[in-house]
């Protein structure tokens, strides 16, 4: 049923001691509610919408509105931001912009630095995150409050009864909203002393390592000073935003590293007869054996930590001096965030664009253990039509959960391998279908199968780069003919180390490099590099960026690998091509200001293209 228009307009007319300050919330509710019901509403053909907002915008021509409303109307499916998300039509942020102006909204985005802690501090962690806003700002009793749904015309009114203040939204994207959430809730974590559990844990009777006291050494590994030690290891390290921890047994102390942006760090030492404990509480929490301590063994671990669950993958390994851990933290909250901030460039991420919206074929990406493949993966598939397509995976192991895709994990242990799992997937209907890696000759043939009967298969694969990607294949045992036939393009990654912004500096080129920076047409002047300070731990280097190379597989391409698919081959014929390499991706990296020569050197192979020509 319908509310009467001067119902509604009512509620702006509410008078009270705080009336002035209700002015900011009543007005977006007036607009919110407007929305769903005007006068005008009953007379015209259709409520404006964002696409009349992004054609006013200039995103879109009238042509395109015209087409989107008719495709939305065929599809019979009235979201049509979603159905222009989904097409890639328009940037998801160009899409939110239009969202915010649609409810006459600032839109911007939202950096850490700018969120108060007092003002943070006015909600709760779990009502915030539940409502997807942060507060930003308060000066002279206003609180500036960022959403990322401009639509919820509730909040604002909430807010101020919550904090008596004048509320005023604008709206952002809920990557920023969740980064300055991360941030802030970890200010108040639990703090630990390092040298009070050291102290602590020496009170402990360590048990040798004997399987008949098995017992006795879990009921160690269970007391308090061990698990706030293990506690400690791993907040520390996901508030640092490591990827990995190292303990590792010395002969007289433990040595405990972190993988931070790819480089490894020495942070702690503890002392040699506490190991055993330390790597009986992991493997208690893993649900491992921990009277087993002459094979390796894996597990995996859920923690929650500022309200947000975070998986943990331990591998366990015998060494000579005892068993080291290997803690890979993997945090749902740095994936998926789009294609858009992978790092490609322009032109190529509108091409890799192309290759995910085909209906058929196989789209592979390479590179070493590390470089970014699955990110980018999931990414390509988060920006399919999940609700048209069915999309699956086969994974070992599922690193995140994806709400969608269905996911299938391999294990080998019963006999459920990639290729087995992918055989029963083919019998699911399937439309689009992920491989955690083309491992053996069996999985490759099966997805090559697939990729020929209607299928597009994405996938990764170990190789140097993108060129070489045809002779691993062959190596794997996949005929040239079939590779040819079903491989639709090749996406090479790497990561490099970014240049910290709070000691970035002018760069004197070392006359070794100097060549390099000539040949990409790099003035000296524009090179920096990082001097080192507290907040990039003195090594010059804050977070990563991607370098890409992308092959797609033309008439050419194939004519090669049916006559000769050898790697210098493909190579010099991927140069000839034109198409920007790794190093040339890296070079533009550097000219941006992004990374360093020394990173780009350190992952990539320089090619001489004057042997090409």
């Amino acid at each position: 049923m319908k509310l009467p228009f001067k119902h509604i307009k009512k509620v702006t007319d509410i008078e009270s001691d705080g009336g002035e300050r209700e002015n900011c919330a009543d007005g977006m509710l007036m607009r919110g509610l407007s929305n769903l019901y005007s006068p005008e509403s009953s007379v015209s053909c259709h409520t404006r919408d964002v696409a009349d907002v992004l054609m006013e915008m200039g995103r879109l021509s009238a042509e395109q509105v015209e087409q989107i409303r008719s495709d939305c109307q065929a599809k019979e499916t009235g979201d049509i931001e979603q159905f222009i998300i989904s097409k890639s039509i328009v940037d998801k942020l160009e899409v939110l912009e239009a969202r915010a102006k649609l409810c006459d909204l600032e839109f911007r985005r939202i950096e850490v630095c700018e969120v108060e802690e007092a003002a943070f501090e006015r909600l709760d962690i779990v009502y915030i995150r539940s409502n997807h806003m942060v507060p930003v700002s308060e000066k002279d009793g206003v609180l500036v409050v960022a959403t990322s749904r401009p639509e919820d015309i509730f909040v604002a009114d909430d807010v101020m009864r919550q904090t008596d203040l004048t509320v005023k939204m604008i709206v952002c994207p809920q990557d920023d909203i969740d980064a300055a959430c991360n941030e802030l809730e970890g200010a108040n974590k639990t703090e630990y002393n390092f040298d009070e559990l050291i102290s602590d844990m020496a009170e402990i009777e360590v048990v040798q390592d004997e399987e008949e006291e098995s017992e006795d050494l879990e009921k160690s590994a269970g007391r308090s000073p061990v698990i706030n030690f293990v506690n400690y290891l791993i907040s520390s390290a996901i508030q640092e935003g490591a990827s990995d921890i190292h303990i590792e047994p010395k002969e007289k102390y433990t040595k405990i590293r972190q993988r931070i942006d790819g480089a490894l760090f020495e942070s702690k030492e503890a002392p040699a007869k506490m190991h055993p404990a330390i790597i009986s509480r992991l493997k208690i929490m893993a649900n491992l054996d921990i009277s087993e301590r002459r094979l390796p063994q894996d597990g995996k671990i859920s923690v929650i930590m500022n309200s947000r669950g975070i998986d943990l993958r331990i591998s366990i390994l015998p060494t000579s001096h005892g068993e080291k851990a290997v803690i890979r933290i993997l945090d749902s909250n740095s994936l998926v965030k789009g294609l858009e901030f992978s790092g490609m460039e322009p032109e190529v991420l509108t091409a890799f664009r192309g290759q995910i919206i085909l209906p058929h074929g196989i789209l592979l990406v390479t590179g070493p253990t590390g470089s970014g493949k699955s990110t980018t993966l999931y990414s390509a598939l988060a920006e399919m039509d999940s609700s048209t397509l069915n999309v699956s995976t086969v994974e070992d192991p599922v690193e995140y959960d994806l709400e969608f895709c269905n996911q299938v994990q391999a294990n080998e242990r019963i006999g459920l391998t990639f290729a087995s799992a992918l055989r029963s997937l083919l019998r699911q209907d399937p439309d689009i279908i992920m491989i955690g890696e083309v491992r053996d000759s069996e999985t490759a043939r099966i997805a090559v199968q697939a990729a020929l009967t209607g299928h597009l298969v994405l996938s990764t694969l170990h190789t140097n780069d993108a060129p070489s990607t045809i002779s691993r294949l062959v190596d794997i045992g996949v005929e040239p003919y079939l590779i040819a036939a079903s491989l639709n393009a090749v996406l090479a990654q790497r990561l490099v180390r970014r240049i910290c912004g709070n000691c970035k500096e002018p760069y004197q080129v070392p006359d070794n490099m100097r060549c390099h920076v000539e040949t990409a047409g790099i003035s000296p002047d524009e090179i920096v590099i990082g001097a080192g300070c507290d907040q990039c731990r003195q090594s010059g280097y804050v977070g990563r960026a991607g370098i890409f190379e992308l092959m797609v597989m033309d008439d050419k391409f194939k004519d090669i690998i049916n006559s000769d698919s050898s790697q210098n081959n493909m190579t010099h014929a991927f140069i000839e091509s034109g198409c920007a390499t790794l190093f040339d991706d890296g070079m533009r990296k550097v000219r941006d200001q992004v990374t360093t020569i020394e990173e780009v050197l350190r992952v990539t192979e320089v090619y001489d293209r004057s042997e090409n020509t």
